[in-house]
């Protein structure tokens, strides 16, 4: 019978992992990388992005809402999914 490795966990505040936790390095990278995202529409077209903005101002908090759950529920997905 061939012998298959034991899955070793790894703890992390009371969580169980079967991966070492997120590296600090990686998680400012990440957040590196979100400003980038975030800062390039205001850098390429100052007036669209003011435009846009004023756009998600006449939103409701619903509205508002609704988008930030879906936007959460994205980057969860993409995260299990790079996992």
């Amino acid at each position: 019978m061939a012998h298959r490795p034991r899955l070793r966990l790894h703890a992390a505040e009371g969580l169980f992992f079967s991966r070492p936790p997120l590296e600090s390095s990686a998680l400012w990278q990440a957040l590196a990388l979100v400003l980038v995202i975030e800062g390039l529409l205001p850098f390429i077209s100052p007036d669209r992005w003011r435009r846009t903005f004023e756009q998600i101002l006449q939103l409701s908090d619903g509205q508002l809402r609704f988008f930030g759950l879906c936007s959460v529920g994205l980057g969860l997905l993409g995260l299990w999914l790079l996992t």
